[in-house]
């Protein structure tokens, strides 16, 4: 039965469903690329802000533009503007009155103020003396120094007078609209209004902006009837945050301007655009935003047409060529992989990856067209990371989701009756035990003294036990069981659940060929062998595996959250893992060829999930292993959330485990006998826990970068919402794809599809920590679940999952504190809050499971017996302190 397949050409259906999503994707793009119109650009303007830093230069006087690339950029405007205004005096700035006139510009100097008195009064200096070179037509004495609060009235007031005295050139500052409506005492010590009306940062949107600036210089011309007005600044930003309504991209830009400019010719205002030039150095203090006002950008370049039509997303064909290329490739290897998919799942498939790359390719775009520096460029590679890893995992659960769902046929299914051997193998029956309670242990050989097959013994291996009383009575009942049975107590015993195994083998009949393991707390069906031994007729089958399953789901609401979770593993998951001859084999319920085991070496000791492990193993060297999602024996669930969770942690460290012993094999393509099937589905199988552990630090630096928008939200923004549209997306997804299979594929109702979900997320901490514990540990003891213990103290409940408590409330408090807080609504900031609501779901889920385990259970259970009474606050204890468990 081992699986071979070989190189297939993709059917026409297929073609024709990648075609039409190619088709739809090219559509969308076009249409995200809306085109209209707007006046064309005058032949040139009123004014231009004119900083000269280049690439690499910043206003902080180490890297300064030279006096030919001043001339150069002003050679360059002059045939686009009659006038330019400069912000300060200081340095090479002071030539360029001089390098104006020779090109025919009118320049509006500026003096920068702050709140050193001495720098002060050597720009006013300086001003003075420039203005009376005769292309100086104005003085700004300060540029929106009361909006930021660096002097006070009195004192921009005296440096005006001061000025005003000296020159007769017309002398104001300029401030914001607010500031002039503030300080309406302003005015008398100016000779024109100095204005910025900038909508963008007022949140206004674009189709709203020209009306705004109009509304604006209106209430103005109002106000200072007898003053003239010149708007300082104007303009729109063409990239950099969503502020409200205001959206900045190079389209809105060209929109905004050259609607304005239409405007401003017919009024004949006097204005300045805001500015000539990107100017990359402002992103360190007015964001992102603060680079992309120019006309130009920092190479000097036009960012968008002066003329015709206005398009959205000019960009758009290399960007849908790369993402329908990309989606192809995706959809080539998974549809050559799976062609027992039919055309609806292939249709999922399709529309997700085609979306998933289209959405890469736009996020990438829209942050790497932005001006960066180190920083920006680490944080980008990060989040390009981020986004990869992402899309792999959806990609992965995509795939096995429509596997799982959309198939035309199954292609490794389990046929009992293909199997009529002449004679009954003989099985051993390996029943491991530490401390359990005898009662439950007796029902389970009670079950397999029953079973419809007559060649097979069994062998109770009891290690370290101390207490006689707990040991003692099963021993008793082998005896009474007969000769089949043999019960060993052996104490000590090194090696865990893995060491009493080997053990057993040790002592197996020399006539077994065929060894049987089952946890002690499982009943089996009677036909259990009878049906799945034949199996072994075919020589290449190594593994033969039957699903966990449980009695005592009714128990109470928890054990039913517990076995709803549980079920979309061994329903769907390993299903679809069968089909690729990739199982992962359980401790229980399996049947392993003797000869295979022993290859291998027997059970491996260092790993506490000695289980998957050997089948990993035994695939290894070629074997395959069959698995029927039948249930033939069905054990009991953990009692509390406690073991609930320390069964996961011990499954998760176990996978950290293997992953690092394994990786050789599992990624070097030649160095076992896997095939490239097998070893998707152990890599991918275990993405999902990977990704917890990625998901912890991630929700921790959350917090971190949400206490920081709290405390110092002029300083910390939330941060590109690529880092928020991912995770949100896989969340989604994941919740999505769960709730299909379970009310789908298992046929299960709405609740206890939620149930699932529930108890799924509830785990998402310990798997987190878990796998972290195990990509940096390797020895953690091997601690069993407790069978029949009493439900916890609520107390105790609580404290068992303190971790997710208190991260809960964190998320909970942080979210309060950013919605109620003054930062401006955008979609990054929506997206981040959404972000961090979707955080604290599994740490809610968490609370929830930990509140319903401690509720009493609905129906009469067996009484525990007290030699393994658990003490409900030890438990919570060694949880908190330990960071191990073990599960069936």
């Amino acid at each position: 039965m081992k699986m071979k397949f070989r190189t297939k050409s993709l059917p026409g259906s297929t073609l024709l469903v990648i075609l039409v999503f190619a088709l739809l994707t090219v559509a969308t793009w076009a249409l995200l690329d809306q085109s209209y119109s707007a006046p064309d650009w005058p032949g040139d303007v009123s004014g231009l802000a004119f900083s000269p830093y280049r690439k690499g230069q910043d206003n902080s006087g180490e890297s300064q533009p030279g006096v030919a690339q001043i001339d150069d950029d002003l050679a360059l405007l002059a045939g686009m503007t009659r006038a330019v205004r400069t912000y300060t005096t200081e340095g090479v700035f002071a030539e360029i009155p001089c390098l104006a006139a020779s090109h025919g510009l009118d320049v509006t100097v500026g003096a920068w103020l702050d709140g050193r008195e001495d720098k002060n009064q050597l720009e006013i200096v300086r001003a003075i003396a420039l203005a009376g070179q005769p292309n100086v037509s104005h003085v700004l004495i300060g540029n929106e120094v009361l909006l930021r609060e660096e002097l006070p009235l009195e004192k921009v007031i005296a440096y005006l007078d001061q000025t005003r005295q000296a020159t007769d050139k017309p002398v104001s500052t300029a401030e914001t609209a607010a500031n002039w409506f503030e300080y309406p005492e302003l005015a008398q010590h100016v000779d024109f209004i100095a204005v910025h009306i900038l909508p963008y940062w007022e949140g206004i949107s674009v189709e709203k902006a020209v009306d705004y600036t109009v509304a604006t210089l209106t209430r103005l011309q109002a106000r200072f009837p007898d003053k003239p007005i010149v708007i300082a600044e104007v303009g729109w930003p063409s990239e950099g945050r969503t502020r409200f309504e205001a959206v900045a991209t190079p389209a809105n830009q060209a929109w905004f301007l050259r609607q304005f400019l239409d405007l401003a010719e017919r009024e004949q205002y006097d204005y300045f655009l805001m500015e000539a030039f990107d100017q990359p150095w402002k992103r360190l203090d007015e964001g992102a935003v603060g680079a992309f006002w120019g006309i130009l950008d920092v190479e000097r370049q036009v960012k968008f047409p002066f003329t015709g039509p206005i398009n959205k997303l000019p960009a758009w064909p290399p960007l849908a060529s790369v993402s329908i290329l990309l989606a192809i490739v995706i959809l080539g290897v998974f549809f050559l992989a799976g062609q027992t998919i039919t055309t609806r799942g292939k249709a999922l498939l399709s529309g997700l990856v085609f979306g998933l790359t289209a959405l890469v390719a736009w996020l990438v775009f829209d942050y790497f067209t932005m001006y960066m520096g180190f920083t920006d460029i680490l944080i980008g590679v990060i989040l390009l990371m981020l986004m990869l890893a992402i899309a792999t995992l959806m990609l992965t659960e995509a795939y096995e989701w429509v596997e799982a769902h959309w198939f035309s046929q199954r292609r490794r299914p389990l046929r009992l009756h293909e199997f009529a051997p002449a004679e009954q193998a003989m099985v051993s029956i390996h029943v491991p035990a530490y401390n359990e309670p005898p009662q439950m242990l007796i029902q389970t050989l009670d079950a397999l003294a029953n079973l419809d097959y007559d060649n097979y013994e069994v062998i109770v291996i009891d290690n370290n036990t101390q207490d006689e009383n707990v040991w003692r009575p099963v021993a008793r009942h082998c005896e009474t069981l007969g000769g089949r049975f043999h019960f060993r107590h052996v104490d000590p015993l090194a090696g865990f659940k893995a060491g009493a195994l080997n053990h057993a083998l040790q002592h197996t009949s020399t006539k077994a060929t065929i060894i049987a393991v089952i946890d002690s707390d499982y009943v089996v069906e009677a036909n259990w062998l009878r049906d799945l031994v034949p199996v072994f007729e075919d020589p290449a089958i190594g593994i033969v595996q039957a699903p966990q399953d449980y009695r005592d789901e009714e128990d109470n609401l928890f054990k039913t959250l517990c076995d709803a979770e549980y079920r979309g593993f061994f329903q769907v998951g390993m299903v679809t893992r069968n089909e690729r001859n990739a199982i992962i084999q359980h401790g229980t319920m399996t049947l392993i060829r003797r000869k295979a085991l022993e290859q291998v070496g027997g059970w491996a000791e260092w790993s506490i999930t000695e289980d998957a492990e050997l089948g990993l193993r035994i695939l290894e060297q070629g074997y395959d292993a069959s698995y029927t999602p039948h249930s033939y024996g069905r054990g009991l669930i953990p009692d509390t959330f406690v073991d609930y969770k320390k069964q996961r942690y011990r499954w998760a460290y176990g996978a950290m485990q293997i992953l690092k012993q394994h990786r050789r094999d599992l990624f070097a393509p030649h160095a076992s006998l896997l095939g490239t099937g097998q070893r998707f589905h152990f890599i991918a199988g275990w993405l999902p826990w990977l990704a917890q552990s990625a998901n912890l630090l991630f929700t921790l630096l959350t917090i971190v970068w949400s206490a920081g928008m709290v405390l110092a939200p002029d300083v910390v923004e939330a941060p590109h919402l690529a880092f928020s549209i991912f995770p949100i997306l896989f969340f989604s997804f994941n919740l999505l794809k769960l709730f299909h299979l379970y009310r789908f594929r298992l046929k299960v109702t709405a609740g206890k599809a939620l149930a699932a979900g529930i108890a799924s997320l509830s785990l998402s901490h310990t798997i987190g920590k878990a796998m972290l514990a195990g990509l940096f540990t390797h020895n953690l003891p091997f601690l069993r679940t407790p069978k029949k213990t009493s439900p916890h103290l609520f107390s105790v409940a609580m404290a068992s999952a303190f971790e997710e408590i208190l991260l809960f409330f964190i998320l909970l408090l942080l979210i309060f504190l950013l919605t109620t807080s003054t930062h401006v609504a955008s979609p990054d900031f929506s997206l981040w809050v959404a972000l961090l609501l979707i955080q604290s779901l599994p740490y809610g889920a968490a609370l929830l499971t930990s509140v319903i385990s401690a509720c009493p259970p609905s129906s009469q259970r067996v009484t525990r017996h007290p030699a393994t009474a658990t003490d409900p606050s030890k438990s919570a204890r060694e949880y908190q302190n330990l960071p191990a468990g073990e599960g069936d």
